[in-house]
């Protein structure tokens, strides 16, 4: 009992740090998504919006040689070339793809426990923020539209080596030299391309756009993305794996790689998504129908280039 007391007296004698938490409001964050990513695909990627939710990309069927015309000073003749060019009779057709979800938000929640933050926004905002990233990863992966499965056979190349060199690079503007606008390539791709850069003395040059700061190489930012996958993984365990990266040229009016979307969508929230409120059901709760409308089409087989089978594992010792 004696040493009781005496260790009440050392003590503090005023109001604990526990009891003073039951009066204290405590600053909180919105609610944190790890799995978010910047998208940069979707942010430059030009985008274009369908009328009736379908695309058709219509070509010239291009022979040996371009439509003879007149050309010289002076006339070997008085006949001038005549000729057509000739339409694909049968162009293919874009039909926009739907990602969907539904949110259900108790409304007694929902009243009690809005403050500061809003739990249907919030409830919304990491919806739409999964819509996105799905968005992304089909217009890369996509069974029928996505950029991997339409590059034409004439624009895949293999690495020289299995690491992703200058060199490589280099062979992937050849394909895409007519105002190339990024490379895409996984991030860890990305850190081995500047590994084999090291090696050679010639570092990649970062430059600034649209907010986020890039490597680039021949004045081409390499923009990364996670949705190109390495071994089918997108955070892969093992040191070692081999993905994929593209070259793409964007812009209906150069010939490009374009995102499409359906315009003018009832209660649309932003770009191709709609977000409407289904009811409450008889037990209070509130439902949100999310629907994301996207496609990609590729409007010339020289609007996008692949390099494949890119090792990214390889690391050096350096002196």
């Amino acid at each position: 009992m004696a040493n009781e007391k005496v260790q009440a007296k050392e003590g503090i004698n005023a109001l604990s740090a526990k009891a003073a938490y039951n009066l204290a409001n405590v600053t909180k964050t919105k609610p944190q998504y790890g799995a978010l990513t910047p998208k940069w695909l979707t942010k430059f990627l030009e985008f274009k919006g369908l009328e009736t939710g379908i695309f058709r990309v219509n070509k010239v069927v291009e022979g040996e040689t371009p439509l003879d015309v007149l050309c010289s000073q002076t006339k070997k003749s008085d006949i001038i070339p005549d000729g057509y060019v000739e339409y694909q009779t049968e162009p293919r057709e874009y039909v926009l793809n739907s990602i969907s979800t539904i949110i259900n938000v108790n409304t007694a929640v929902e009243d009690v426990y809005s403050a500061p933050y809003d739990q249907v926004q919030e409830q919304l905002s990491l919806a739409i923020d999964s819509l996105r990233e799905r968005q992304e990863s089909q217009l890369i992966n996509n069974d029928d539209y996505g950029l991997l499965k339409n590059v034409a056979d004439s624009q895949r190349i293999q690495t020289r080596n299995g690491a992703p060199t200058p060199d490589d690079f280099d062979e992937l503007i050849t394909k895409v030299w007519k105002e190339p606008s990024f490379f895409l390539a996984h991030p860890r791709a990305i850190a081995a391309f500047e590994r084999e850069c090291t090696k050679r003395g010639v570092p990649p040059v970062t430059v600034n756009i649209a907010g986020g700061t890039f490597l680039s190489w021949r004045g081409i930012p390499i923009i990364p993305t996670d949705k190109l996958l390495v071994d089918g993984l997108k955070n892969p365990k093992s040191q070692s794996g081999k993905t994929n990266i593209l070259l793409v040229r964007t812009g209906e009016a150069k010939r490009g790689v374009i995102g499409l979307f359906q315009a003018g969508l009832k209660n649309e929230h932003s770009r191709g998504l709609s977000v409407r409120f289904r009811g409450i059901d008889d037990k209070g709760v509130a439902s949100y129908l999310l629907s994301l409308y996207c496609s990609a089409a590729i409007l010339a087989d020289d609007a996008i280039a692949v390099l494949e089978d890119v090792e990214v594992g390889e690391y050096y010792d350096y002196d």
